[in-house]
Order: structure tokens, then sequence, then C-alpha cells
């Protein structure tokens, strides 16, 4: 069973419109990461909030990722963006 991630954090003032091709650049990297099944983006320009649910094949899948872009540099890239590092949440899809 797949699991599903949340990533919630808040857009830095006024870094909002440098964040988007950053984000066009990076997503079909993480769509096409081994254990990725999806991968959809929200945001509130009243509050800055950013939303980012995905679903991976597994937490492990999902943290392989995470250290795959903590050793190359993208998280940190993507966190320069955000008031600070995404709350990270695993959720199992309920099947009723």
């Amino acid at each position: 069973m797949s699991i599903w991630v949340s990533l919630d954090t808040t857009v830095k003032k006024g870094r909002y419109e440098e964040l988007l091709p950053f984000l066009q650049k990076n997503l079909p990297n993480v769509r096409g990461f081994s254990g990725a099944l999806s991968v959809s983006i929200f945001y509130d320009e009243e509050t800055n909030n950013f939303l980012l649910i995905e679903e991976w094949l597994s937490c492990e899948h999902h943290q392989n990722y995470i250290k795959f872009i903590s050793e190359n540099g993208v998280m940190e890239q993507l966190v320069a963006f955000m008031e600070g590092p995404p709350k990270v949440q695993y959720y199992s899809k309920l099947p009723i």
C-alpha cells in the first residue's frame, strides 16, 4: 500500500515569483524518482502557505528521495525560498 506525504511551509515574502521557475525545473525530477507516484502543489496567496501532497510507494522511497536532494543541494535551494524547513507528515490512506 502506498503512503501519502504532506510537506507544509511558508514562502518568504517576495520569493514566490522566484520559486515558480525552480519548481518547474525540479518537479520532473521528483515525479521521476523511484517510488514517486504523484506530486501536487498548493499555494495560498493570502498567507504564503505552501503545501505539497505526494504519494509514494513507501516511506522508505520518500526518505531516499529526501536524502538524495539533501546531498545534491536541491533541498537547501528549496528551503532558501521558505521561512523554514517544511513540516513533513506521513499518512496511510484508509480503505473506507
